[in-house]
């Protein structure tokens, strides 16, 4: 296990490394990628131009900007570790401004998570359970529209009847914890249903398809025969062994949304992560961009390990050379 997780960090490095590589090529490779065009005004001369591209860092190769990225980011740089950079836009840290709006996303991801793992697997094991019953019916139902409903549409038809016409949540915008934990869970709820309806949909239904592959295995019989109670064979044998590929989407899940959950954060205004790299996109701030899109590239590989880690406590017959 010891050579397996070693093995896996090495390959964490490299996949950072190329996402760094290729984000740095979409900036500077591409036609319209001269962050300097920007902020030299309106019709910059070729020296002015040159002024700011020497005081932004970029009147170096593309490659030695690379380089010299890559060790901030492993070493550390004035402003922290990992190094950053800053701004080209507020010429402020960006490890600060990631600091800053990382909780948001965090909390946000967090909250849905929670839900989404909860309803979707108990939906999941009632509706095998009850299998062509009207509950399993209902429970596909659910399903359906919760894959089916687009986030902007739900996002929006929440607000309108909870907020606007019941007017028994908060609104748009985002109230920190610190500041006032009443007015944060009114900001948050809507946004936490709004995003785990989808997950939990797709939770639903594998788990109802995994549980029903599973209940009929020859070891399922045998619990069954050796006198073990529904609620145990259930429970302790069949939902253990089929949490597996469960447990590889919920990682997945949770180390994308880190990126950003980039549309329930616009919807509800909550100006997190996924925020931040529209607007650093939209003013080609390349360092803001690399900073999330390396929080995001880490945030993946590193719940790939932890998935393939947890396989081993949750099906004994999963091991690693």
């Amino acid at each position: 296990m010891a050579l397996y997780i070693a093995r896996r960090l090495v390959w964490t490095g490299v996949v950072v490394l190329v996402v760094l590589l290729l984000t740095f090529a979409v900036f500077y490779l591409m036609p319209a990628g001269d962050p300097a065009l920007r902020f030299a005004g309106k019709s910059p001369t070729p020296q002015s131009l040159e002024i700011v591209r020497e005081r932004l860092g970029l009147d170096r190769p593309w490659y030695i900007q690379f380089g010299k990225y890559a060790e901030h980011f492993v070493a550390g740089d004035q402003y922290g570790w990992p190094g950053l950079g800053y701004s080209y836009v507020n010429n402020t840290s960006v490890l600060s401004t990631v600091e800053k709006r990382a909780p948001r996303t965090l909390l946000l991801i967090a909250g849905a998570a929670l839900i989404w793992l909860v309803v979707g697997v108990t939906v999941g094991v009632i509706s095998a359970v009850k299998r062509r019953t009207v509950i399993d019916r209902v429970a596909m139902g659910f399903t359906l529209f919760g894959i089916s409903s687009p986030v902007f549409w739900l996002g929006l038809m929440a607000l309108f009847i909870f907020w606007k016409k019941l007017n028994i949540t908060g609104g748009t915008g985002y109230v920190s914890p610190t500041e006032n934990v009443g007015g944060f869970f009114s900001h948050m709820i809507l946004p936490w249903c709004v995003l785990a309806l989808l997950y939990a949909a797709s939770y639903a239904r594998m788990t109802r398809n995994n549980l029903l592959e599973t209940l009929g295995e020859d070891y399922i019989r045998t619990a069954r025969a050796k006198g073990l109670t529904e609620r145990q064979v259930i429970l302790k044998h069949g939902l253990r062994a089929s949490l597996t590929p469960i447990v590889t989407m919920f990682g997945l899940d949770i180390a994308l949304l880190v990126g950003g959950a980039i549309i329930t954060e616009s919807v509800f205004n909550i100006q997190g992560l996924g925020w931040l790299a529209i607007d650093g996109t939209l003013n080609q701030d390349l360092p803001v961009v690399l900073g999330v899109v390396m929080l995001g590239a880490v945030a993946v590989a590193v719940m790939n390990l932890l998935v393939d880690i947890v396989y081993a406590f949750l099906d004994p017959r999963v091991r690693y050379a």
